[in-house]
């Protein structure tokens, strides 16, 4: 018994180190290294697909916690009429408010999942709208991690007046897909 609790005794301090050598291992800080981010609006006419490759975005896990920033330009999401682009600048106060931007948190646990359940805050429009628990898709290849999934988004979130088109509004609903491609911010491994 007295050798078990010397052993143990001389043990202790190499456990206590244990937690500090895992999260200095789990600090990592990630970049967007590429993104399609389509929106799609729905009316009984037709069906219309928004999207932009020009978001921006960077990452940090920490403490057991990974926080992700998102944001895109409103006016770089072109759905191949540039009138219904502008109208949609202009229906969503893209003037006053110009970026999209996406706040996320999960555990750090998750980023060795395919499945990533992320709580969500996405400003846009002037308005703030969060998300709870949206399933995101991840895998890895070469370095470079790639997550698809897709925002529930819908007009009333936003508070943006559906368009009409022949006096039929738009469908609330505006889900958004992401397609995101992330890198450590040197170059390897993934969130």
């Amino acid at each position: 018994m007295k050798r078990f609790l010397a052993a143990l005794l001389l043990l202790l301090p190499m456990l206590a180190a244990l937690p500090t050598q895992a999260h200095a291992q789990a600090d990592t800080n990630w970049l967007l290294q590429s993104s399609t981010l389509t929106y799609h609006m729905s009316h009984p006419m037709h069906e219309v697909y928004g999207t932009s490759h020009a978001a921006k975005g960077k990452g940090v896990c920490h403490a057991g916690t990974c926080d992700f920033l998102i944001a895109a330009p409103v006016k770089t999401f072109d759905s191949g009429d540039s009138n219904r682009d502008l109208h949609m600048i202009q229906v969503t106060r893209g003037a006053q408010f110009p970026m999209v931007v996406v706040r996320t948190s999960f555990p750090a646990a998750a980023t060795s999942s395919s499945t990533i359940y992320a709580d969500l805050q996405v400003q846009f429009a002037g308005q703030t709208a969060e998300y709870k628990h949206v399933p995101f898709q991840r895998t890895e290849q070469n370095g470079v991690v790639r997550i698809v999934g897709t925002v529930p988004a819908t007009c009333s979130d936003f508070k943006i007046v559906r368009p009409s088109f022949l006096t039929v509004p738009i469908k609330d609903e505006i889900p958004v897909s992401v397609d995101a491609s992330w890198v450590h911010a040197t170059g390897s491994a993934a969130p």
